[in-house]
Formats: structure tokens, sequence, C-alpha cells
């Protein structure tokens, strides 16, 4: 099983916490699509004998391209790969390009998942992040998306400054009274060269609480899972047949290609990122190059890589596996660094698979930088 990524690079305007690669101007969205086309063909090599389960929309934001251009992007990967019968094919969409009109297309469309960037139900928290739609758009979009998708995901954003505790319970009430059976939820970080961080370092607005958040985290975590949700990935929560395949096939160490400017790729053996400029990934690709970078992991990269995806996974990670795969050494070291957190209840071990207990899982990323074993 193995996925295709594809980076749309361009939003109508920029989230004050966002420091994903994007541009909000449209002027060269036509040659970006065609350009994005091209090296969809050109990497077709790369998956020779895999076949393509999911193909995922990402960006910016993927929803501003015309239906006529998604569907031709979809085209060319079928073109060029094998696709599985009931491939999962996901769009991220935001509520402002969501109307009536353009959500009956997409059901037209191949598209038979969609991923909704609501971030909150509150007017004063959409301003904050300088999202482009409102909360009145937020609630119609999923009353009209529920209509014609059965696979729908929404986004949420917590540990908001000034959000208590009751209005972050209101947002996910508000969520789960849409029907819908995908939720991934993330903490408000501040990342070095956002809006938010220059905001913050200003005074202008609080920073982001820590307690506050886990506060956030443990109210979600039993909210959902009271709900019938698998908290199956940290941020993920999913209803039985609902969990993301295409994320799903990331955090089980599966193969997928990203296709388009800064997308990231992995093919077991290496990892490679595309240039995170668009003019000079449409110059490269015009010139029949691919304008990316690879890095051979290592055996400790790998281990790594490993343990912090399978930590924060209900698959969680398996020692059978450290020991085959890594040896020995690696298992033994990976025990020793455990062993702490094994003792303050924070880690446990069940059928020879670490993982986070319940007090630990916000912790995980923590947990599991603790655990990487560094040359």
């Amino acid at each position: 099983m193995s996925g295709i990524y594809i980076h749309i690079p361009f939003c109508r305007q920029a989230c004050h916490y966002c420091d994903f690669h994007f541009s909000t101007s449209m002027k060269k969205k036509e040659e970006m699509v065609l350009a994005i086309a091209k090296e969809i063909q050109m990497r077709k090599s790369e998956f020779k004998d895999e076949v393509v389960e999911t193909i995922y929309f990402g960006g910016g934001t993927p929803s501003v391209l015309q239906i006529s251009e998604i569907r031709f992007l979809i085209d060319e990967v079928y073109k060029n790969y094998k696709i599985s019968e009931n491939p999962e094919i996901t769009l991220e969409a935001n509520p402002d390009d969501l109307s009536t009109e353009r959500i009956f297309e997409l059901s037209k469309s191949p598209i038979n998942r969609l991923s909704i960037g609501i971030q909150s139900f509150y007017e004063e928290d959409l301003k904050m992040m300088n999202r482009a739609h409102n909360s009145a758009e937020a609630k119609k979009c999923l009353e009209e998306a529920t209509k014609y998708f059965d696979n729908i995901s929404l986004d949420l954003i917590y540990g908001i400054p000034g959000m208590s505790n009751d209005m972050w319970k209101q947002n996910i009430e508000t969520a789960l009274s849409f029907g819908i059976s995908h939720i991934s939820s993330y903490a408000l970080t501040v990342e070095p060269k956002t809006a938010l961080n220059k905001l913050i370092q200003t005074g202008k607005i609080a920073k982001p609480n820590d307690e506050q958040a886990q506060e956030h985290f443990a109210i979600l975590v039993e909210t959902l899972e009271k709900n019938d949700f698998i908290h199956y990935e940290l941020s993920n929560f999913g209803k039985g047949n609902y969990f993301s395949k295409n994320n799903s096939a990331y955090w089980l160490g599966k193969k997928y290609i990203g296709i388009g400017p800064s997308a990231h790729s992995y093919d077991g053996i290496s990892r490679s990122w595309n240039i995170s400029n668009n003019s000079i990934y449409l110059k490269s690709i015009q010139e029949d190059k691919l304008p990316n970078e690879i890095e051979i992991l290592s055996m400790s990269d790998r281990y790594n890589e490993y343990i912090m995806t399978g930590l924060r996974t209900i698959w969680g990670v398996s020692l059978d596996r450290i020991e085959a795969e890594f040896g020995i050494d690696y298992l033994n070291y990976l025990l020793k660094q455990a062993q702490k957190y094994l003792n303050d209840d924070l880690l446990s071990i069940e059928n020879n698979i670490l993982k986070p207990t319940s007090k630990g899982k916000f912790l995980t990323d923590g947990i599991a930088s603790d655990l990487f074993y560094l040359n």
C-alpha cells in the first residue's frame, strides 16, 4: 500500500499561525497545475510495482482549484500509476470555498473524502487566527457537506488563549452535532516566522498556556471516546472505518510520493523533499529536473522515525520489530531509556508493544525524543 500526496501551494489569505509553504498570489496557478501534472509523470518509475491506495490534496488550500483542475490531476495519477479499486481520495478544504453548489460538484468528482479546516466555531478565535471564513460559514458548509459526503474529517485547534474549558467543550459538541466521523485536533503552536509569533512578542495576543492545552486535550480525548471515536493517533480520532488511510500509511512507515513545492516523499530507505519556492519549482520542472534533495536514512534515523510515529499511534512500538529490524543493542537501549517512563506510569508494555498510558499521551512527543538513538 502506498500513497500520493499533492501539495497545492496557494491560499486566499495567510493564517497567523501557519508556517506551511504557500503563496497568496494566484497568478501562477494554471502554470503550477501543469507543472504538478508533469511531476506526476516524471516520477512514475518510483512506483513501478506499488499499488496506490490514497491520493491526498493538501496545502496551502487545495479547494482554491477548479473542479476541472482537480479532475485533471487525478486523471494524471491514474494514467501513470497502478491505483487500487477503491482509493481514498481526500481534498483539504476551507469552509469559504465550500458553497452548496461547489460541494455538489465535488460529490460528482472522484473526491470521496473531505478534510475541512474549521479550527473553531467562535468568531473571536477565527479573527485572531486570521481565518478566511466565519462561524456561520463553518456551520453552513458542514450542514451541506454531510448531505453529499459520508467521509468527512474536520480540524479543530485547542489551547487558544482565552478559550475556557467550557468553550472548548462547546466547540467539540458543535462538531459532533453534524455527525462527523473523523476529527483532527492540534494544540495552537507558535512557529518562529509566523504573524502569531509577532503578535505575541508585541503583547497583542497572550501566549498559549501549556497547562490549559493539556486540560483541553484531556477533555477532547474523554468527550470523543464517549462518542465512539477511537483515539488512533495523538491528534486524530476516527469512528471504526473512518481512520485516515493516507495518514495511517505515513504513520505505519509505508511509501509515499509527495508532488509539488515543499512536498516530502519516503521510500523506506530515503526521504526527499521538493524546494519550498514556487518560481524555482516551476523553472526546474519546465527544464525536466526534479527540484528536490534526498537524504539516505541511517539505521538510527529509521529507528528514531519508528519510535516517533509508533508512540503516537494505537499500534505502538513493537519490541519484536525493534529487535528484528535494528538488533538487540537498539532494543536494550530502548528499554533502558524507557524505564523511568514505565516506572512513572507514562509508558506501558503489553504483548511486547510499548505505548504511552493515558497519563503519558499528552507528553508523547517529548517522551519519544528521549528514546531517540543519538549517534
